[in-house]
């Protein structure tokens, strides 16, 4: 080993103490060596504490030296692992900016490592830096195609590793910071749809006193229900938020009609039904809801027209929206409107909807009635079994209903 280029095991016990910057010759001026080659060790050492470097080497003495490398040239936070076996669990712990990774060690190679590595999401932009001995062709072709950063040949020459680190550090952070923006642009416009899904659920609000509150309890039902099935926790989200706006369409029907106190007559709720269609018209315009269509289509041909979310927007909430618009009126026996849909060719987002909406029409006070106590709500619901409803869906709502109480206390209508 040239003792002018790496550290002797007495200096890397020293290095621990007390950092000192290294260089082919062993001394250097200002950042600059003294043959000419630039560490550029003050551009490191700024921001070098913010970053953790994880070395895993089966041999001591060779992380020893990388880290006494790293420390003279200011990177503080670095952390080691010699048992290949345990290297997984203390990357998961650690959770470095970057990884120096040996490639021939015993019982986990670093090629299997670095495979792992891949396989993980979180890690997909770690930089990995490969220490072999090895010259083997294929082994780097292999370690390249597995997602390898760069590779460091040992014995560790700092400056060699100095700067590949530096780079690599460099790399990772400007696509840590592309990240961030790009998380804080997707937050904005999540917070702006969401506003804009108030705003359109206000404006049924300011036809229809009920839609106040009203669509905030729903869309907390339909969330509890969508939770309770299992569904992924996006679509929870975006089924709960979509929810809110499933009366939007009362905003095409008339005031005589909309806000009559007493029972409507046929021709008048005709007319109230259209709301699932302006509902989903709303959210795209391109596609008949109605099911009118041509007249010598079969039945489940217009079913199957009429159960397709809008294509007329590329918002999955506006078409999430749309569908449940369309088709919370449907119901499990093929009775419901507009389209007579039966069974599970109502979305489930439709179906759950439907359970939601009734039981808080059914306690809460409408213009025509007053709120029917709870085990009242609870008996129609139950009746309304395999034939309004989708049992499994009566089944999950029943089954929460403790929080379903503290959802309709706490947005009472006031």
């Amino acid at each position: 080993m040239n003792t002018s280029t790496y550290l002797s095991e007495s200096q890397v016990f020293e290095s621990a103490d007390e950092p000192v910057n290294v260089s082919h010759s062993g001394e250097c001026l200002d950042g600059e060596c003294l043959d000419g080659e630039t560490v550029a060790t003050s551009e490191r050492q700024q921001g070098s504490n913010n970053y953790k470097i994880m070395v895993v080497d089966d041999v001591p003495l060779n992380v020893k030296l990388a880290s006494a490398h790293l420390s003279a040239a200011g990177y503080k936070n670095i952390v080691s692992e010699t048992d290949s076996t345990k290297a997984l669990a203390r990357l998961y712990q650690e959770q470095p900016d970057l990884l120096l990774l040996d490639i021939m060690m015993p019982h986990v190679s670093g090629l299997d490592i670095l495979a792992a590595i891949r396989c993980d999401k979180q890690f997909s932009h770690l930089p990995v830096l490969i220490l072999t001995a090895a010259t083997d062709r294929e082994m780097k072709i292999q370690a390249l195609e597995l997602g390898a950063t760069d590779f460091l040949t040992k014995p560790l020459d700092a400056q060699d590793l100095l700067p590949r680190v530096h780079n690599a550090l460099l790399v990772k952070s400007h696509q840590d910071d592309l990240e961030l923006r790009v998380r804080q642009r997707t937050q904005e416009l999540q917070h702006a749809q969401e506003e804009v899904v108030i705003c359109l659920a206000r404006a049924a609000e300011y036809r229809d006193n009920e839609t106040g509150r009203h669509v905030i309890r729903v869309s907390r039902y339909v969330g509890i229900i969508a939770r309770e099935l299992g569904l992924a926790r996006n679509t929870v989200a975006l089924m709960e938020q979509a929810a809110t706006l499933h009366d939007m369409g009362k905003v095409g029907i008339p005031d005589a009609i909309l806000l009559k106190p007493g029972k409507l007559t046929e021709e008048e709720f005709s007319v109230m039904k259209k709301h699932c269609v302006f509902g989903a018209d709303i959210c795209s315009g391109l596609i008949n809801y109605s099911g009118q269509g041509d007249s010598s289509q079969s039945v489940a041909a217009q079913a199957a027209v009429s159960t397709q979310r809008p294509q007329g927007c590329t918002s999955p909430l506006l078409k999430m929206a749309g569908s449940i618009a369309v088709t919370h009126h449907e119901k499990w026996d093929g009775s419901g409107y507009p389209n007579g849909l039966k069974g599970e060719q109502i979305p489930l987002e439709g179906r759950i909807t439907a359970v939601a909406d009734v039981f808080d029409a059914l306690s809460s006070r409408r213009p025509y009635k007053e709120p029917f106590p709870l085990d009242k709500c609870v008996s129609i619901l139950e009746e309304g079994r395999s034939q309004h409803f989708d049992p499994q869906i009566v089944d999950v709502f029943l089954n929460c209903l403790d929080e379903v109480v503290v959802i309709r206390d706490q947005y009472a209508d006031e």
